[in-house]
């Protein structure tokens, strides 16, 4: 059945699915187009929020052309290569490759969302080097994965409360993650997101004749340059000794993070990781550089597409319509079904702000007197904004760029796939969120 229906979904949005660019580009004018007319805004100053926000996601933008980049440089490295070649080997038909990928990406988004969204768009292109399988799918598994990074260790709205003097602190206090990320309702969400997701992309699995498949060659990296070094700036390109000075330094300031300070992982220590990792694995300088320069090459669409989802943000928090979707949404809800109505409200919202920390900041004014005057339950409020938020990214490009650089692929060649999980998936929260 799962199969006969993702015909259709995949059929629809190859064909009316825009670029992220022009996806983007839309949402900017129906952002706009809602703050004038909803909230009585003057097209001047919904310009003005949409200029002075264009650049408030520099940082982002760069700790995400960096997840591409050094991840791409680390898996290109002869060890980690050769270890992604023998997990893939595990696999050796069609419907083993979908399952194994789904896997290894939902436990590594659960870990961290930057580390899952690289590794397994980069284990996708291993297995597509073995097995015969379907790309769009294979991909679209590999990114099906990230729907669970909300509810997982790096969740950053369970991680904001349960920090002390959060912005929210005088009104709910701190709230531990024992109530949240690792409560039974949480858990048992994930548990089941971790059999389902991968059974639906398996039952997806087109037949031989429906399938794409990838040329061998377009999966290939480039070949490294190999030449005897002639001129002294050449063997300082070639150093091992100068790669290794640097490079186990950064690897020691990692163990003393995690060790000794306790550190935990965050999207800069994440690409600190890959970085010093991919610095010592590739040996030289000259091979981390060649390597380099063909990472770069997918990160276009990060830098155009990052600034202007920052002015869509804007937009919606500056003019007031964040809000008032989210109490549209309050304003039907009682006690039990809060958690549902925050769920629904902030999958709508993460289409245009697709940030959950900046998601977080958005709601939380609505959705916590809410809990507090329904006498609901708070952690549980706070997850379903999580929840909602991770939910939609199964149809917001926004995330997904990072492994459609890695795969050299379009948005309109998973979404569709990404269409049937978002169906599936949002139903087993939206229950789990209302009656666990």
């Amino acid at each position: 059945m799962l199969k006969t229906l993702s015909r259709p979904a995949v059929k629809l949005v190859e064909r009316y699915l825009p670029d992220p660019y022009i996806f983007v580009l839309l949402l900017t004018l129906v952002a706009a187009a809602a703050a004038i007319g909803v909230e009585r805004q003057t097209p001047l100053a919904v310009l003005r929020y949409w200029g002075d926000g264009f650049w408030n996601l520099l940082t982002f933008s760069m700790q995400m052309l960096l997840v591409l980049v050094t991840g791409f440089m680390l898996a290109s490295s002869p060890p980690v290569k050769r270890l992604l070649a023998r997990l893939a080997s595990q696999a050796d038909n069609a419907a083993k490759a979908i399952v194994l990928v789904s896997v290894v990406s939902l436990a590594a988004s659960w870990i961290n969302w930057g580390f899952g969204l690289v590794v397994g768009a980069l284990f996708a292109k291993e297995l597509a080097r073995q097995v015969r399988v379907d790309y769009r799918l294979l991909i679209a598994s590999a990114y099906s994965g990230f729907i669970v990074w909300h509810g997982g260790l790096a969740g950053s709205i369970p991680l904001v409360i349960a920090t002390e003097g959060h912005f929210a602190a005088d009104r709910i206090g701190v709230i531990p993650t024992t109530e949240t990320i690792f409560s039974l309702f949480n858990l048992a969400i994930v548990a089941v997101l971790f059999v389902v997701v991968p059974l639906v992309n398996r039952l997806m699995l087109p037949d031989e004749g429906e399938s794409v498949f990838v040329e061998r060659s377009k999966l290939d990296d480039a070949s490294p340059h190999r030449y005897l070094p002639s001129r002294p700036a050449e063997h300082l390109e070639n150093s091992v000794t100068l790669s290794w000075l640097v490079g186990i330094p950064g690897l020691l300031f990692l163990l003393d993070h995690f060790l000794l300070r306790g550190g935990g992982l965050n999207l800069n220590i994440v690409n600190f990781l890959f970085l010093f990792l991919a610095l010592v694995l590739h040996r030289t300088p000259r091979q981390l550089l060649d390597s380099l320069q063909e990472a770069v090459k997918g990160g276009a669409g990060i830098v155009i597409q990052f600034p202007f989802y920052a002015g869509i943000m804007a937009i919606m928090v500056e003019s007031g319509l964040a809000e008032t979707l989210s109490e549209g949404f309050v304003s039907i809800a009682d006690a039990d079904s809060l958690p549902f109505w925050s769920f629904i409200s902030a999958g709508i919202l993460n289409l245009f702000v697709p940030s959950g920390g900046g998601q977080w900041a958005v709601q939380a004014p609505v959705m916590l007197p809410a809990a507090e005057a329904l006498g609901a339950s708070v952690p549980k409020i706070a997850m379903a904004v999580a929840w909602g938020d991770a939910w939609t990214n199964l149809l917001q490009p926004f995330w997904a760029l990072p492994v459609l650089a890695i795969a050299g692929l379009k948005a309109k060649d998973i979404m569709g796939f990404c269409l049937i999980q978002l169906i599936i998936t949002g139903a087993i929260i939206a229950l789990g969120l209302s009656f666990l």
